[in-house]
């Protein structure tokens, strides 16, 4: 037993109780238990609790608790927290209880992770820390850390693992089997066996199952599969997603600019990529910057406010629109009740067509041979829904105020914006694409202030137009 185990023996009754609802989350009475015991000085039995929790839940446990507490709880369980458990924190967490580790227990916990894990780790390190800690871990680990942290963020070459297991071409099935039984050393999270020529190049690649089945004398490059997708280190890592969900990958070679076998990435790094990049998207077309509840509200209204005073220049633009046709809003009061259901669905079409397409864009669904159908698709829609709208309104503002024009206007300018609102969703993200501009960044603001303006100008300019009175 070990001394841990000695240590919160006394305390397991304690601990048996189930610390999780039925959507296998942690609950706030355990969370609140966890800390009054750490309050309280009773640092085993706060142990206790934790000691028999997976590395995410203890992360969970991190994150959960209030700010405030979290470096007393780092202090109180540091022999709780391994690398699993910081691979598997929040980054603004996973900061704040690093502050509490020495440069040379973060050297320890990296040592023990994937290579890709420990880069996510040491990256977000200040750039004195992260010499600090590069200085105390052994050479060999410290040079692929180095390599890894040359390569751009979010690319490849941080995502990728350096531990995988690599054979030459002419070696045999039996050759391969001798390799992997006498090496204790090798990694043991793999897949497949890369095949690599006299430049270390990958040519080809031998599932597990080959070389199981495979009598022993068959030569490597007979069980081989040569056709295999090579992931360049320095792609972005949303393109490297793609390629995993487009053919179906488990793991894939890395190579370098010479295209020479450098790591491997394995499917469950993406997964992580996937939601990431899924939920970065939806967050950058609100202008909620990260979206992370976990990091500095300073740092939070600092990233909203800087959109917001956007939004705010394109709300005066609109304001300015509706500024051209005061005279006829004094004439009829009715008009300024109105306007704001033209812009405000035009708005809400809008948003649906650019989230459509921002999505399309970021999978690769529209490419340059189906941008013009694409268009065409959205304009489309957006006439039908606008003749919809147009009619349902217009009927609606007849019934009530008897007045036909007045519903032909609002009717006819419900349809006007629709259409722009959907020409706006489709050709401002693709014109931004174009022009190498992360679409799902500021697509919104223009998209928003079209629908605005054009709503407020086709409304008052058709009543203006109609010459429209009270009465």
């Amino acid at each position: 037993m070990s001394d841990l185990d000695t240590d919160i023996a006394p305390f397991a009754a304690d601990a048996a109780e189930n610390p999780h609802d039925a959507e296998a989350r942690l609950t706030s009475d355990f969370v609140d238990r966890v800390i009054e015991r750490v309050d309280a000085g009773e640092i085993d039995a706060a142990r206790a609790l934790v000691a028999p929790l997976h590395p995410a839940d203890i992360a969970d446990l991190f994150e959960l608790a209030p700010s405030d507490d979290r470096q007393p709880l780092a202090t109180a369980l540091a022999d709780l927290i391994d690398g699993d458990v910081l691979a598997e924190m929040n980054d603004w967490v996973r900061e704040q209880i690093m502050e509490e580790l020495s440069a040379h227990q973060v050297a320890e916990i990296a040592s023990e992770l994937d290579t890709d894990d420990a880069v996510a780790i040491i990256a977000d390190m200040e750039e004195e820390d992260q010499r600090a800690v590069l200085r105390a871990m052994e050479p060999d680990d410290r040079a692929a850390i180095e390599e890894a942290l040359s390569y751009p963020d979010e690319s490849a070459g941080r995502l990728m693992q350096r531990d995988l297991i690599a054979v030459p071409e002419h070696w045999t099935v039996g050759d391969v089997r001798d390799y992997l039984h006498g090496n204790e050393d090798l990694t043991t999270d793999f897949w497949e066996v890369f095949v690599v020529d006299i430049g270390h190049k990958p040519i080809g690649t031998c599932k597990l199952s080959w070389l199981m089945r495979a009598p022993d004398v068959t030569p490597v490059s007979d069980v081989m599969m040569r056709e295999q997708t090579l992931i360049p280190a320095d792609m972005d890592q949303e393109e490297v997603a793609l390629r995993f969900q487009k053919y179906a990958l488990i793991s894939a070679a890395v190579i370098d600019t010479s295209g020479r076998l450098v790591g491997m990435i394995t499917v469950d790094d993406v997964v992580h990529i996937i939601q990431e990049e899924a939920g970065e998207d939806a967050l950058l077309l609100s202008g909620a910057g990260d979206g992370d509840i976990n990091e500095p509200i300073l740092f939070t209204v600092r990233t909203r406010l800087l959109w917001l005073v956007v939004n705010l220049g394109t709300a005066i633009i609109a304001s300015s629109v509706v500024g051209l046709f005061q005279g006829e809003i004094a004439k009829f009061a009715l008009l300024a009740v109105l306007m704001p259901i033209v812009s405000g669905m035009g708005g809400n079409a809008g948003t649906q067509t650019l989230a459509v397409i921002v999505r399309a864009i970021a999978t690769d669904q529209l490419v340059s041979s189906n941008t013009v159908r694409a268009i065409g698709r959205e304009f489309r829609i957006a006439a039908a829904n606008g003749s919809a709208l147009g009619l349902l309104i217009g009927g609606g503002t007849y019934l009530i105020y008897r007045n036909p024009m007045l519903a032909l206007t609002i009717g006819l300018a419900m349809l006007i914006n629709n259409l722009i609102a959907g020409l706006a969703g489709v050709l401002i993200p693709i014109g931004l694409d174009k022009a190498r501009v992360d679409p799902a960044v500021s697509s919104a603001v223009f998209v928003t202030m079209c629908t605005d303006c054009m709503g407020f100008f086709s409304f008052l300019g058709l009543a203006t137009l109609f010459h429209l009175q009270a009465g």
